[in-house]
């Protein structure tokens, strides 16, 4: 008599296939979640150090960091739907400080950044377990700085 020959996968070849998937998504999950976290950061650091050259470009124009109205003169740029972060300023005739706060609804409610009119750049928050690094833009978990 002949013997059926059988096509297809086993049980054990299912579930090896499976075991590499699950340690795979082990290992790379994280690291994007991290990586897509320290992109927001830049994005929102970007936008400070941009919104800073604005406000120095508007003081050499008027002398003075705030508008007619009494607001910064270089009002931050309106949110995208994408933006993690909200930029907003707070200034008088002779100072201003730009702080970009982190979004919640895009997992970045702990993080909060500014920089004010002589350039200095302070981390204001982070999530618990990361590291503050004086006088600068904290960008990783360790301490690092942008």
């Amino acid at each position: 008599m002949k013997r059926a020959r059988r096509s297809g996968f086993t049980l054990l070849e299912v579930m090896l296939v499976v075991a590499i998937v699950a340690i795979l998504s082990a290992i790379a999950l994280p690291t994007y979640a991290d990586y897509v976290r320290r992109s927001r950061i830049l994005e929102a650091v970007a936008r400070l150090s941009d919104a800073h050259a604005r406000m120095e470009e508007y003081f050499l124009d008027q002398r003075t960091y705030v508008d007619a109205g009494g607001r910064c003169g270089a009002a931050p740029v309106r949110p995208a739907p994408a933006d993690a972060f909200a930029v907003s300023c707070l200034a008088t005739s002779a100072t201003f400080t730009y702080t970009a706060t982190g979004l919640g609804a895009k997992g970045m409610d702990a993080f909060a950044y500014s920089i004010d009119q002589t350039g200095a750049r302070a981390t204001v928050s982070l999530p618990y377990g990361w590291s503050r690094t004086a006088d600068c833009w904290t960008i990783r978990a360790d301490g690092s700085c942008a």
